[in-house]
């Protein structure tokens, strides 16, 4: 009997097949029933094993009555129930003829398997022939929600065909969408399905017909069409992308993206990805030849930009290569390489402002290495623009190469010693206006850090050098009069740290807690070095913040180091909730006491801080209960008396998956000033709103805004939303309705505007509330490596 079971997973292939690209997200079957269209079978064993391990069990056939001959001709009759590893079979009865080599199986056929149930009224086929066929067939996947049927299902060898089938993810007795198909032929020898004359339809109604495509049926990778995407708007036009998949070898593959977009042209995608031993790879490249928008808005955009170098060209295209190779156990190299054909490209490609933000696209690539007490690299970058509004020379110094080395080592418990190592070549795009040089960076330390149970003290010394070999334009733009195209600086670098932890128990609205009160002192001292007469390659003002607090140097860059005489004190207290550890409340607070004027800036008349008091750092959290959090950020000028930044944030938890966030910042310089309230808010089960206001107040302007409506079943998702953005840095402004609907376990037709509200509404999916918010409006991170706007000379 078991050639016959060689049947039975005919109907799962179809749909395994048809969720084989549609993800799963979080609470995507939240409303789905516990009916299914195939019951449980009260009187089947618990699955033994899986399928991969079903010709190790043995087969055992029982009934009520059993007559004939054996090797013969076998009847049985009365609830027969055949039994294999995990699958399980039941009958009214079963006839086995061993010389003919055929079976029949009829009357309230009953199959499960770790994956799958079904049913059917006659099971019969030839074990010689290999052949054979189940009629009347409806099935419920267990593992995946997905239930349908077929009129007759057959076999011979490794072919099959499903006749009159039908797949949904929808309840039995609510289809609101439904894939119906005519005929599927099915290859499991190749891995392929073949379906002819398919159907989708919504309730009664059919909505997509398609005459012929062909799908994977398991996990192997195949050439074939993928999933297309379909869509509409004033710029694009009517806009299908057709990707083609082509599996070429074991570890590697292809996938091309023809598309076509009535007011634009064609556009040619691809995607090529390769995986070997020691290493993997993702080339993606497009080619749009003659953009029809290019002609199009040709006499309006040399009036709104007047850079001609960033005009759109009429051949547009883009490249991005990301990879990684491993050498050894030392060493490895990376890349992540990105080029556009012009500056508009983004824009035009996407509606997205956190995609279209990046003022400029960043390359780099680099081989690293590192061992138990350093690490080094070997590496290059550089720059692309990608924001029409600015002059290329804006664009900071590329590097390449760069030559770096991190040594760090602990001889004792009260012994470190380490050192960095920074040799760098500085040039630009324009290299007339922004001429370049090389530096090396040398910075030498030694702590002796001294800790015990409950306090630490860490003094460091460190001297630093850092030496230019400058081209004579950039020594000549210095200092006109004594030109020096081999300036350099040295100092030492004294710090001490030291801090203590004190705890306590205590008991706040009837729980109880642990009380920390943590204070902190940092110490630095470094002389004043003249530096006005050193080039600024890469450096910058950091953003004053709490980290601040603790740095031996306020600048990003090895360009200037500040000289300091200074005192951080700080303090930090927390509760944690002895029941589960969670944070109740967090707060901190510190200020830095400037001994004397820091006279060294990014320039000769910016960026000094006169003797005194820094403004004060405060940070706080507090957990108002387990639904409703509160967060701020304070910043305050005790010279100036007056807010330097103002930072706070709540967010509350509404019901089971409801969440509205509001969000308030304030900083004086750069002046900034903006408020986002975002939302989702369930009606019930089924309905919902969402909303997004994100708006500047310092500029009068709405950022982002965003108002839509959600209605969610078991099967099926819709989301209609309407969108009001900023697309660039002039201000300029976009506004769309779009409209998505998802078949849960199929896929969607739409834009995405599950990723949208994602990234709009912090805590869409409660998953993402571990997320710091996005900033997508600002001027970057304190790392140095960020992309930063420099100032032209």
């Amino acid at each position: 009997m078991r050639p016959a079971l060689r049947l039975l997973p005919l109907p799962l292939c179809i749909a395994v097949s048809l969720t084989a690209f549609a993800d799963e997200r979080p609470g995507m079957w939240r409303l789905c029933p516990l009916d299914d269209a195939v019951p449980v079978f009260p009187d089947a064993p618990p699955p033994v094993g899986t399928a991969a391990d079903r010709d190790q069990h043995p087969t055992d056939i029982a009934g009520d009555e059993l007559s004939g001959i054996y090797d013969q001709v076998m009847n049985y009759d009365g609830n027969v129930t055949l039994r294999r590893g995990d699958q399980f079979l039941s009958a009214d009865n079963l006839t086995i003829d061993a010389q003919a080599g055929t079976y029949a199986a009829e009357g309230s056929i009953r199959y499960q398997d770790s994956g799958m149930r079904l049913v059917g009224q006659r099971l019969q086929g030839n074990q010689e022939q290999d052949t054979h066929s189940i009629e009347d067939v409806r099935y419920q996947l267990i593992d995946q929600r997905g239930s349908g049927g077929a009129a007759r299902a057959e076999l011979q060898g490794e072919f099959g065909s499903l006749y009159r089938s039908s797949y949904s993810t929808c309840p039995p007795d609510q289809r609101l969408w439904e894939l119906r198909s005519r005929q599927i032929d099915i290859d499991m020898e190749e891995g392929f399905g073949t379906a002819k004359g398919a159907t989708l339809h919504l309730g009664k109604v059919p909505v997509l017909y398609v005459p012929w495509f062909k799908f994977p049926i398991d996990d192997r990778r195949k050439t074939g069409l993928l999933y297309p995407a379909i869509g509409y708007n004033s710029r694009n036009g009517f806009d299908w992308e057709q990707p083609i998949y082509l599996n070429l070898a074991p570890n590697y593959d292809m996938t091309l993206g023809p598309r076509v977009m009535t007011r634009r042209g064609f556009l040619l995608g691809s995607e090529f990805r390769y995986l070997t031993e020691s290493g993997r790879g993702t080339l993606e490249f497009e080619y749009l030849p003659s953009d029809d928008l290019t002609n199009r808005d040709r006499e309006r955009e040399i009036r709104e930009v007047p850079i001609a170098d960033n005009r759109r060209e009429e051949d547009r295209g883009m490249f991005h290569f990301n990879g990684r190779h491993r050498f050894n156990s030392t060493w490895h190299a990376r890349a992540n390489l990105n080029w556009i054909s012009d500056p508009r490209y983004l824009e035009d490609m996407s509606s997205s402002l956190a995609d279209a933000a990046p003022s400029a696209i960043a390359s780099s690539a680099g081989l690293y290495g590192s061992g138990r007490y350093w690490s080094a690299g070997l590496t290059a970058d550089y720059r692309v623009l990608s924001d029409y509004t600015l002059r290329r020379e804006r664009l900071p110094y590329y590097r390449a190469p760069r030559a770096y080395w991190i040594w760090e080592r602990p001889h004792t418990p009260w012994l470190v010693t380490g050192a960095h190592v920074d040799l760098t070549r500085f040039d630009h795009y324009d290299s007339d206006v922004r001429p370049g040089g090389s530096r090396l960076d040398i910075k030498p330390w030694i702590s002796m850090p001294l800790e015990g149970a409950a306090w630490y003290v860490r003094p460091t010394l460190a001297w630093r050098y850092t030496g230019y070999q400058l081209d004579n334009e950039l020594a000549q733009d210095l200092d006109p009069a004594t030109p020096d195209t081999s300036p350099s600086r040295s100092l030492p670098i004294s710090s001490v740290e030291a801090g203590l932890f004190f705890d306590r128990d205590t008991t706040f609205r009837g729980e109880r807690y642990l009380h920390t009160l943590e204070p902190r002192l940092f110490y630095l001292n470094v002389p004043y070095r003249y530096q006005d007469d050193l080039p600024r390659f890469d450096t910058r003002n950091l953003t004053f913040s709490w980290g601040q607090l603790f740095r031996d140097n306020r600048f990003a860059g090895a360009d200037r180091q500040t000289d300091a005489n200074q005192l951080t004190l700080a303090l930090s207290t927390r509760l944690l909730r002895e029941s589960d550890g969670s944070e109740k409340l967090n707060l901190s607070v510190g200020q830095i006491r400037y001994f004397d004027d820091s006279r060294v800036g990014l320039t000769a008349t910016s960026g000094q801080i006169e003797a005194g008091r820094s403004s004060w750092v405060a940070e706080g959290a507090y957990a108002i209960n387990d639904r409703w959090t509160f967060n701020a950020g304070y910043q305050w000028d005790p010279k100036e008396r007056r807010d330097e930044l103002v930072s706070l944030r709540t967010r509350y938890l509404i019901g089971d998956y409801g969440i509205a966030n509001l969000g308030y910042r304030y900083r004086r310089a750069p002046q900034l000033e903006q408020v986002d309230f975002s939302f989702l808010y369930p009606i019930n089960d089924a309905w919902s709103v969402v909303g997004r206001y994100y708006y500047s107040l310092h500029d009068s302007q709405v950022l982002e805004g965003i108002a839509g409506v959600q209605w969610d079943s078991c099967c099926m998702s819709v989301r209609l939303v309407g969108r009001h953005y900023v697309r660039n840095r002039l201000g300029e402004t976009n506004d769309s309705i779009q409209l998505e609907i998802e078949f849960k376990g199929m896929g969607s037709a739409g834009p995405d505007l599950e990723d949208r509200l994602r990234r709009a509404i912090l805590g869409y999916y409660r998953d993402d509330l571990y997320l710091v918010p996005p900033s997508e409006i600002g001027d970057g991170g304190d790392d140095g490596d960020d992309f930063y706007l420099d100032p032209l000379p």
